[in-house]
C-alpha cells in the first residue's frame, strides 16, 4: 500500500479469523435449587472475528450457535432444554450473535458489545473480552484465540420457565454466566 492510495488504513491492519468449532467452547453456568451451579455447553458454534490490532474499534464478530447442541451431560435435562419450555429448538434452531462496539479496555482487553438473539429474541449485550495472542500451527495456518464472559437474565429472552421450590425460591436461577473460549484460523485472501 502506497502512501497515496485512499482506502481506509485499517481494512490492511484487519485479519479475518474463522471460529473453529472443534477447539472452540461455549459454556453456561446457572445456579439450580438456589445453591447448587450445574454447567453445560454447546458443542457446535461458528463464526468470523475480524480483527484490528492496531485498530480495535474496527473489529467485529458474528457467531452462530446451534441451538440443539447443548449439553450438560445429562441427557433428560437436555431434552427438557431443547423443549418449548426452554430454548424451543425447533422453532428457534439458532443462537446468534453480531457485534455492534468494541470498546477497548487496555493491552488486549476489550468490552464486546453486541446483538445476542436467543429464543427470537434479540438483546444487546456486553462480553468482556480478552485476545489471548496468535501463532503457526502444524499445518501450515494461523491461528488465534480469543476469550470472553457475560451474564444474562434469561427472562429477558422469553425463557421464564421455572418451579417454585417448597423451601422458597425457585429451581433454576434468572441469571446465566457465559464463557466462550475461541480458536479461530486465518482466512486465506
Amino acid at each position: 500500500m502506497t502512501a497515496s492510495t485512499t482506502s481506509d488504513s485499517s481494512a490492511a491492519t484487519a485479519t479475518t479469523w474463522t471460529i473453529d468449532p472443534a477447539h472452540s467452547t461455549v459454556e453456561l453456568a446457572v445456579k439450580h435449587m438456589m445453591f447448587s451451579t450445574v454447567k453445560g455447553r454447546f458443542t457446535n458454534v461458528s463464526g468470523t472475528i475480524v480483527f484490528d490490532e492496531t485498530n480495535p474499534p474496527a473489529s467485529s464478530v458474528t457467531a452462530e450457535i446451534d441451538a440443539a447442541s447443548i449439553d450438560t451431560g445429562e441427557s433428560r435435562r437436555d431434552a427438557h432444554l431443547r423443549s418449548a419450555d426452554f430454548l424451543d429448538v425447533e422453532t428457534f434452531p439458532a443462537i446468534t450473535f453480531r457485534s455492534t462496539d468494541v470498546v477497548p479496555q487496555g493491552r488486549d482487553r476489550f468490552v464486546l458489545v453486541g446483538d445476542l438473539t436467543i429464543h427470537g429474541v434479540t438483546q444487546e449485550v456486553s462480553l468482556e473480552a480478552e485476545f489471548l495472542g496468535t501463532g503457526g500451527d502444524p499445518w501450515g495456518g494461523r491461528r488465534s484465540g480469543f476469550s470472553a464472559t457475560t451474564i444474562i437474565n434469561r427472562a429477558d429472552f422469553g425463557l421464564t420457565w421455572n418451579q417454585a421450590l417448597e423451601a422458597g425460591g425457585v429451581l433454576v436461577s434468572d441469571q446465566i454466566k457465559i464463557t466462550l473460549d475461541v480458536q479461530a484460523t486465518l482466512q486465506q485472501s
